[in-house]
């Protein structure tokens, strides 16, 4: 059998324009079906296949289907009576079983928006993984995400410390974690286990630059980013601790854009900063452009409990603290003696020795009229020699650390040709393109945490973070999706546990030791979305149909009986369209096993399995 919608063109293209430059003219045809116009219900009708779908018998009289007529000539895919009929459709529908009729002269009408789900990107990496998930940017009704977030069942779970590899017996609740799957249902996950409780959140998500694995099949590509980005950050806000932050890496691609969106979910407030990271001595530059030598880091804070850390002082940072007057309080420097916001009580003249006065700033000062007085008799607060201005006197003495700077130069936190090295270091080939210097989250942790808070890392890749969250003696979850994560992530944790001297192990005199829990998302529909992308034919993709009609969770809007029905015209499409049809009508809801499902028997989740994820649940 022919593609229906080839056979139609076929039929049609001798009538006046209902077939123009070889496509169908869908508003003629469907005008002339609805009018069931003599002359197009004579070629139908003629044609056994279109007699076969579109025509059905009632008292020996051949009655046209003119409904289903229309949504198949309606209809982007090749198939009639596809569930994803209302694909790309937005706007005003009849409140009926189907989804075409779109707004007419009736009173009950709802709005329909279905919506972009890059909630489901398989490859979230922007390293080479270069796999196609043109497949992935599908278009959801609002209903067939009900229960994609809900926590899943986690498996094959290990224990790794000094000696080797163990079997895991019980949670005690203070694991470190590596968990491997779809990041966005990993920390939906968490929210069971984790919510409130992460101190610090630092991602270093794809780039959206072209050069990376987050390409889509629409032209909408800021829009599908954010979209991708503003569902892991809402959840990633749950985490937090009220006194907990976020940082995120990103470069000038969609730096800006991202800044919008996390205006927006983290409230604008409490953004902390913008750092800018010298990732590159020699940079990269083209023709008039110029030459990158840089990334951002956006820091966004849970609420004003958060606390900025102090960084470590230097002599090269105390070079402006001098002693001119030999105060007995030592070296000094002058500060800003302004208020930074009004206050009405910080509004007062000073009079000065000989009787000038001073009139405050427009924001006041910044002591009070009483503190004030006492600093100047303490000669901390010091008058010019005409008496005209005053100056704060800031001590050496006092400074524990400093107040952590915007600007973070390469040679204090390294570059990516710094990261590069260290991973060379521990597996003596460079398996990343750009991967993080150890120095550089050593900063941000030391900033944003103390000893035994947690760190979570969602777009874990080698593992920088769990690795240095490790080192300083911090908490660590770190989650990712690519089966890297077994053989780079997983065994650069390990040889953190052993006690390798790379990266900022001498810094803080890591001696190895700890643990690690490993556990990976119990896959379901997710086991056949993988061996559909890695069809290489047409056979192989009805042999995991075949599989699919056995064992998958399938739409509830897609009708078997009528695709097996149709199957000769699915064999014609090419492969391409024929994966990505497969993957679209498995109910997404089922990718992975749902925790509150885990007896349902046609899961078959082990005993021991059982057992581990309700000791994961339950303690921590």
């Amino acid at each position: 059998m022919q593609n229906l919608q080839t056979d139609l063109i076929e039929l049609l293209k001798n009538e006046d324009n209902l077939v123009v430059d070889n496509q169908l003219n869908k508003n003629k045809i469907i005008e002339a079906a609805l009018k069931v116009e003599p002359f197009l219900i004579r070629l139908l009708i003629m044609n056994e296949t279109f007699k076969r779908h579109f025509f059905q018998e009632v008292e020996n009289v051949l009655v046209f289907d003119k409904i289903k007529f229309q949504r198949f000539v309606n209809n982007k895919s090749f198939l009639p009576d596809s569930y994803t009929a209302f694909k790309n459709k937005i706007g005003l529908a009849v409140n009926d079983d189907t989804t075409d009729n779109f707004i007419k002269a009736k009173n009950d009408v709802v709005l329909v928006w279905p919506h972009k789900d890059c909630v489901l990107e398989g490859g979230q990496t922007k390293e080479d993984q270069k796999r196609n998930e043109i497949f992935w940017n599908e278009t959801l009704a609002p209903d067939s995400v009900d229960r994609l977030l809900d926590a899943k069942t986690f498996t094959n779970f290990k224990k790794y410390d000094k000696d080797g590899e163990h079997k895991v017996i019980e949670f005690k609740g203070d694991e470190n974690l590596i968990l491997k799957g779809n990041n966005l249902l990993v920390i939906s996950s968490l929210l069971k286990t984790h919510r409130g409780k992460i101190k610090l959140i630092y991602i270093d998500p794809p780039y959206n630059t072209g050069n990376d694995d987050f390409n889509y099949n629409d032209s909408f590509n800021h829009s599908a980013w954010l979209t991708f980005i503003k569902n892991r950050l809402e959840i990633a806000k749950e985490l937090l601790s009220p006194d907990g932050s976020i940082w995120i890496n990103i470069d000038d691609y969609e730096c800006h854009y991202l800044k919008v969106i996390a205006d927006e979910v983290f409230k604008k407030e409490n953004f902390v900063g913008s750092v800018v990271w010298q990732h590159s001595i020699q940079g990269k530059g083209y023709a008039g452009k110029f030459s990158l030598h840089h990334n951002y880091i956006l820091c966004y804070s849970k609420s004003e409990q958060f606390s900025l850390g102090q960084m470590e002082r230097t002599e090269k940072h105390n070079v402006n603290y001098k002693n001119p007057d030999n105060d007995p309080n030592g070296r000094w420097r002058s500060g800003d003696i302004r208020n930074a916001l009004y206050r009405k009580n910080l509004i007062y003249d000073i009079k000065t020795p000989s009787g000038n006065i001073i009139s405050p700033p427009s924001k006041g000062w910044r002591f009070s009229k009483d503190t004030m007085q006492e600093k100047i008799d303490k000669g901390q607060v010091y008058f010019n020699e005409d008496e005209t201005k005053i100056a704060y006197k800031i001590y050496l003495k006092d400074q524990d650390g400093r107040v952590p700077e915007t600007m973070w130069f390469a040679d204090e936190v390294g570059t990516t040709r710094t990261a590069n090295n260290e991973i060379k270091q521990l597996f003596g080939a460079s398996v990343f393109d750009t991967p993080k210097p150890e120095k550089l989250l050593q900063r941000i942790i030391h900033i944003a945490t103390n000893e035994k808070d947690i760190v979570l890392d969602f777009f874990a890749g080698s593992g920088t973070t769990a690795s240095v969250a490790h080192k300083m003696n911090r908490k660590f979850v770190t989650t990712e999706q690519m089966d890297y994560v077994d053989t780079v992530t997983t065994e650069r944790l390990k040889k953190v546990i052993e006690g390798e001297q790379g990266g900022i192990s001498n810094d803080v005199n890591w001696q190895g030791g700890g643990s690690f829990v490993y556990a990976e998302l119990m896959e379901y529909n997710q086991y056949f979305i993988n061996k559909i992308q890695d069809a290489k034919s047409k056979e192989d993709i009805l042999k995991v149909w075949e599989e699919m009609q056995a064992k998958a969770f399938i739409s509830y809007q897609f009708d078997k009986d009528i695709f097996n029905k149709s199957l000769d015209a699915f064999k014609t499409a090419s492969l391409e369209t024929m994966q990505q049809y497969l993957i679209e009508v498995l109910d997404k809801n089922q990718l992975y096993v749902n925790f509150s499902e885990i007896e349902d028997t046609s899961f078959n989740v082990s005993e021991e399995d059982k057992v581990l994820n309700y000791s994961f649940y339950n303690k921590q």
